[in-house]
């Protein structure tokens, strides 16, 4: 028996003109980028406008999409069915390029290009922890602010790092109230004489250890972006507060993907119970890669019986087909026992069987024969019943499969009993293009969680 829940309906959400925005997340490996992907197409051919923001650094959504790249420009997908007034677009987020813009964007031209040529700003921009994060936040707000697509769906990186960027502006206001911050921009605050005697006292405590661990030059690079970011910092506080909301809002919808596995859901009932904590709207659960059977009704246990009982029934056989064989083995020897054929030399001619050389004996089987090949491989029958055997173990382990992800899917239902879910079926290969898109959108429309 298998636990219900409440079923997650993929398309009354992707229709409700109030649905902006669907953060798809999930821990690595699940198939959470195909299934932003395969949402984004749907949604686009049931008349929405549509983007795609993927965070995840690997580009399988580029190559599923037909595109020949990807990056921090929106890019429209060629090959959409625009019938219903649709439109996809696709962009994967360049963290230095959107933080660039935001320092162009929000400060004076000479300021912005102090900020850029920064050798510690070049570092933060490229890699710095916890950037990536704050950047998503960032450029899903620019995305929204535009006002050019009617629905947004973001695809987070892997792993709990998925739902980094909701922490994103509390660890900046951490790092922008921190005391070395403070320290490092009270000079430019203060300025003067005030301001260079407050840096020898304030640094002379901690200036020689930075200098040793950071170098003076680091030091330097440091103290010179903080005083350029100075005006700046309100200002990612504001946004990133204000993206925050953005998130928590009615418009918003979490999609929690899972696979069927035990570390799997393991990690979306961490993101669940975050989501909630958080106060962020979670639209369901969706289960890909889900196995099933045609032949559900055989279960494991008969399918591994019958499988040894035929195998037994072609041992039987075999044993019959050999003596059969060893029987008329001895007629043809006594045959030709009868048919008072002598040795001959070498190579000369039998002469009641003028075309028969003692080199042609009845012994050489030919290989391409039948009647040699069931002599050395068993008869008919015991071939069929091993074939059949085979495949009754193969349907064993999909049943093995199956009943192992229920019991799976159990476990996470009866702690989470609310969440709405949907299983996607596995398709039989990999998705690399817009069909196999279309295929997973109409799995996750048509998806039913496991009944009891």
């Amino acid at each position: 028996m298998s636990l219900e829940s409440p079923l997650l309906e993929i398309d009354p959400l992707l229709d409700d003109p109030k649905t902006r925005i669907i953060v798809c997340c999930g821990s690595g490996g699940v198939g959470k980028t195909t299934t932003a992907a395969a949402l984004g197409v749907r949604a686009a051919e049931r008349g929405r406008t549509a983007v795609v923001l993927t965070i995840d650094p690997a580009r399988r959504l580029a190559q599923s999409m037909g595109l020949t790249e990807l990056d921090n420009t929106p890019r429209e997908v060629a090959g959409i069915d625009r019938s219903a007034g649709g439109t996809l677009h696709a962009m994967m987020l360049d963290m230095k390029r959107t933080f660039d813009e935001v320092v162009v964007q929000h400060s004076d031209p000479e300021r912005a290009r102090a900020i850029l040529e920064n050798p510690f700003y070049q570092s933060l921009s490229a890699g710095f922890a916890g950037t990536q994060e704050y950047m998503a936040m960032e450029k899903l707000g620019q995305l929204r602010a535009q006002n050019a697509w009617d629905l947004i769906i973001v695809d987070t990186p892997p792993s709990r790092s998925a739902l980094d960027f909701l922490d994103a502006p509390k660890r900046l206001g951490s790092f922008l109230d921190g005391r070395f911050i403070k320290l490092l921009m009270a000079p430019a605050k203060v300025g003067g004489r005030a301001g260079v005697k407050f840096l020898n006292i304030g640094m002379s405590m901690m200036t020689g250890t930075l200098s040793k661990v950071m170098g003076t030059g680091l030091l330097r690079d440091v103290q010179t972006f903080v005083a350029a970011m100075d005006t700046m910092f309100g200002g990612f506080r504001t946004r990133a507060d204000a993206t925050f909301r953005l998130l928590q809002a009615p418009g918003t919808a979490f999609l929690v993907v899972a696979a069927p596995e035990r570390d799997a859901l393991r990690e979306a009932a961490y993101f669940v119970e975050r989501l909630a904590a958080e106060d962020m709207p979670l639209a369901g659960l969706v289960l890909n890669r889900v196995h099933g059977s045609g032949a559900a009704q055989l279960t494991a246990e008969r399918a591994l019986a019958a499988a040894e009982a035929l195998e037994d029934a072609a041992d039987d056989a075999d044993d019959a087909h050999e003596g059969a064989d060893e029987g008329s083995r001895d007629a043809e020897a006594e045959k030709l026992e009868d048919s008072r054929i002598v040795d001959l030399p070498h190579g000369k001619a039998d002469s009641r069987n003028p075309g028969r050389t003692p080199d042609s004996t009845a012994d050489s089987a030919d290989p391409a024969d039948p009647a040699a090949q069931e002599r050395t491989q068993g008869g008919p029958q015991a071939r069929t019943e091993r074939l059949a055997a085979g495949l009754l173990r193969l349907h064993a382990e999909r049943m093995q499969v199956v009943a192992r992800e229920r019991r799976t899917r159990d476990r996470f239902v009866s702690v989470h009993p609310e969440v709405p879910m949907v299983d996607v079926t596995a398709l039989p290969g990999d998705v690399h293009d817009l069909p196999g898109l279309r295929a997973i959108g109409d799995r996750l429309a048509d998806g039913r969680p496991t009944a009891a």
